[in-house]
């Protein structure tokens, strides 16, 4: 785990040991086994930390594994990690990222780069909530609250400024 240091509010880094460690410890405080394939599964999902289908992911397990591991498995097991909190969805990318806070139940915000295709997020409790509670009193029942802001990043964004001159 040298080297893999917990950053700031709880984050670990994408691919790291100290990220899995903190996955296999969240699945079997909720009595769910860890197992070889999804062991695979979450070290193809967190490599390199950027979303991928779950058909990128079965095509990086099978290559690993040196056979074929079916799509609705890996689906299966993508599904469990996001139930679980170790994985969120991109709607927008019907791709999946590795949960970089499996400790914590936020609501992440993503961040969704139209030009580059580069993935952030933030957690905001606060926006999450009183969607929440807005729809509640709209006599709906939220489930999961889908949040993404689509947009430039700053790199594509030249440091935030270029695409708001006139």
């Amino acid at each position: 785990m040298a080297g893999h240091a917990e950053r700031a509010g709880g984050h670990w880094e994408a691919g790291s040991d100290a990220l899995k460690q903190a996955a296999i410890r969240a699945l079997a405080a909720q009595g769910v086994q860890w197992t070889e394939l999804r062991e695979s599964v979450f070290d193809a999902l967190a490599d390199g930390g950027r979303p991928v289908s779950a058909y990128d992911v079965a095509d990086r397990v099978s290559a690993a594994a040196g056979r074929r591991i079916a799509a609705n498995s890996v689906y299966r097991i993508l599904d469990l990690f996001v139930a679980h909190n170790l994985a969120k969805r991109i709607e927008s990318r019907n791709a999946y990222v590795v949960n970089v806070h499996p400790s914590c139940s936020h609501d992440c915000i993503f961040l969704v780069c139209e030009r580059c295709g580069h993935i952030d997020h933030m957690d905001d409790d606060r926006l999450a909530n009183s969607m929440r509670e807005r729809a509640k009193a709209g006599g709906f029942t939220p489930h999961r609250p889908v949040l993404e802001l689509m947009g430039l990043c700053s790199a594509c964004n030249a440091g935030g400024q270029a695409a708001n001159k006139p």
